[in-house]
């Protein structure tokens, strides 16, 4: 266990990051500071945790001993590290980073690097999970990097996660979390082709959808996603972009293992056009948006 003290601070605090700075500062973690690039939304948790809406991101660095970032994309990831004017690593030495956000495998393996030279210490923790479960404190987290340095982070994951898998060096959890997704997606896309074409030909949706959870046609995507299918309710958890992002994140590592992946590149079309189609923003879900008839863009 570590022998640090429990100050954290936060970088990114949309859905997800905001929820897990309220869910540590329950736990009774000295939540000192958080950042964001819409400076609105550091400002308001800051206010509700009674800690600092740091604008530098050294002032988040000095102000903890654990940083926790949940950032968007590799190009976010890379700045809030090495962007030249202002970077998570001055000041950094004895700190311990811990990236959650879903970036490529390179870029946690770029970051660890840096940490590294700064005399700081960096690890992943991928969370396959949602908002309601960074809330509660219920995140599946997969872990990877040094296993002492994870293992210096216990108590900190533990009072985020349910469970916890460690599956190896630097990279691997991104690796793994690419995969994760890469399948929900799939299913999601397939999910939506049989809803939409149940539809079409004038099928009981809600008896469809009770046959699909008694079959093979079950997933855990039919429990999170299938009403919300049939009723176009798509609030967003896990925004279309962002499963665009992911599945992207995957088809490139097969491109890099030399295999092919060809759902997976359909179901990336898919969720890009949702995007050029002005759709990004709504949750996953929405990708039923383009399946079922006399529906798309609202």
């Amino acid at each position: 266990m570590s022998t640090k003290g429990n100050k954290v601070a936060i970088v990114g605090v949309g859905r997800m990051g905001a929820n897990m700075a309220r869910r540590l500062a329950e736990k009774r973690f000295q939540v000192t500071a958080v950042h964001d690039v819409r400076r609105e939304a550091a400002e308001t948790l800051a206010a509700e945790l009674k800690c600092k809406a740091a604008q530098k991101l050294a002032d988040v660095t000095a102000a903890a001993d654990f940083i926790l970032t949940v950032v968007s994309d590799d190009r976010a990831m890379r700045d809030v590290f090495t962007a030249s004017s202002d970077n998570l690593l001055i000041g950094a030495s004895g700190k311990t980073f811990i990236n959650f956000a879903t970036v490529s495998p390179g870029v946690h393996l770029e970051i660890e690097a840096a940490a590294l030279r700064a005399g700081a210490a960096a690890i992943e923790a991928c969370m396959a999970s949602s908002i309601t479960q960074a809330r509660q404190g219920t995140l599946y987290l997969i872990l990877a990097g040094d296993a002492a340095v994870v293992e210096s982070a216990t108590t900190l994951l533990e009072a985020l996660s349910v469970a916890r898998r460690y599956v190896g060096a630097t990279g691997r959890a991104a690796q793994v979390k690419a995969l994760v997704n890469m399948v929900m997606n799939i299913n999601t896309a397939g999910l939506a082709e049989g809803l939409g074409l149940g539809d079409a030909l004038g099928l009981d949706l809600t008896m469809l959808r009770e046959i699909f959870s008694q079959t093979g046609a079950n997933s855990r995507v039919l429990e999170t996603d299938g009403a919300d299918m049939q009723n176009r309710e798509h609030d967003c958890y896990f925004s279309a972009a962002h499963a665009a992002k992911d599945s992207g994140i995957a088809v490139s590592l097969a491109k890099e293992a030399g295999i092919r992946v060809p759902l997976a590149e359909t179901t990336l079309s898919q969720y890009q056009r949702m995007i050029a189609e002005g759709l990004g923003e709504l949750d996953k879900s929405g990708i039923a948006e383009l399946t079922f008839k006399n529906r798309g863009k609202k």
